[in-house]
């Protein structure tokens, strides 16, 4: 029977790559008929792709790779493949994991799960992987550098703080934490400097950031992040793959009568953009007139702040994709101009 396609399911972790490799037939059968196990390193990469050749031979060129984004461990692997013009795929993770559950699967190991990956690369029609643009690459290194050195920032302070208010304070211990607050102070300068020469490189990308930043409360620093932590957009179709992709979605579990659970966002997305839209929607709640309604609203309906705000987290981040797929500014009148043209 004729073979549609070839594609290698990959389970990627920190020091392993655990890979399936599945076809599909003409009648739209599927068969998994080899699993193999090998060192996340340029040595193991090489070793897989001789493994795929030996099983495949003159149809080697034409397997698809798909793997899901597992933070920055399957970075190597990718960059490898594209750059050897291979055909791959990087799936975001929620993708991977609501399929599996529809697998019912009783048991999840990383054996299971390279199978699913195989299987949902062979049943569906994926787009192909695109390597980052040296830019973002490179600007989300220092965001998160930077995430790093702000939190070890706060630890110190904490721990300045504690020290002065001993009823005895140590005059040596005060002098060295005052100096690391300084040296990490200079380190967050020295990172701002360096994103501020990437973005000013490059026209594009300061065109994109004006265009976020006429968001209210979105500032220069959290467009770098989310536009450096989504490749511009690369892996996202639309607003609710985007709040899907950042963990902002809502799950919510009720059956019957008797489970009603609470909804809650899922927080299964990327950390580093949930983060930092944190202090933009304070802003926006603070100074601007059309989210300070929405806010009030749904505190009002719902009676929980967080909740209201963690919704106007969910609208900024929206209005950032809406603007870059626009390539459009934020209207702050557009609202009142068309209730005026209704009325």
């Amino acid at each position: 029977m004729k073979e549609l396609k070839h594609v290698l399911g990959v389970d990627v972790a920190q020091k392993e790559l655990v890979v399936t490799l599945g076809k599909m037939y003409e009648d739209f059968s599927i068969s998994l008929y080899a699993y193999k196990v090998f060192r996340n390193s340029e040595s193991g990469i090489l070793s897989l792709i001789n493994w795929v050749q030996k099983l495949l031979k003159d149809e080697a060129s034409k397997v698809h790779y798909v793997m899901e984004a597992t933070g920055v461990y399957h970075q190597k692997f990718a960059y490898y493949l594209n750059d050897n013009g291979l055909k791959v795929s990087v799936v975001l993770p929620n993708k991977i994991s609501n399929y599996i559950r529809t697998l019912e699967l009783k048991t999840i190991t990383d054996k299971t799960c390279s199978e699913a990956i195989a299987r949902f690369g062979l049943e569906r029609k994926l787009e192909y992987w695109i390597k980052p643009k040296d830019a973002y690459r490179e600007l989300q290194q220092l965001t998160r550098e930077r995430d790093q050195i702000v939190n070890e920032r706060v630890v110190v302070k904490n721990q300045l703080h504690a020290e002065q208010s001993e009823a005895i304070p140590n005059l040596k211990s005060i002098r060295r934490l005052q100096l690391r607050i300084n040296f990490l102070n200079g380190q967050e300068k020295e990172i701002k400097l360096d994103i501020a020469e990437i973005v000013k490189a490059n026209a594009e990308l300061v065109a994109e950031i004006e265009r976020m930043t006429s968001i209210p409360g979105i500032g220069a620093l959290t467009a770098v992040i989310i536009l450096a932590e989504t490749n511009g957009f690369e892996l996202i179709r639309n607003k609710k793959q985007l709040v899907s992709y950042v963990g902002l979605d809502v799950k919510e579990k009720q059956s019957g009568t008797s489970i009603k659970g609470k909804p809650r966002i899922s927080k299964r997305g990327n950390r580093s953009i949930r983060k930092a839209m944190y202090f933009p929607a304070m802003s926006a709640v603070k100074w601007d007139d059309h989210y300070r309604e929405s806010y009030a609203r749904l505190v009002s309906k719902q009676g929980i702040k967080m909740k209201a705000l963690v919704s106007i987290q969910r609208k900024l981040l929206e209005m950032t994709y809406i603007l870059y797929k626009n390539k459009t500014t934020y209207e702050k009148q557009y609202k009142n101009s068309v209730q005026t043209q209704m009325a």
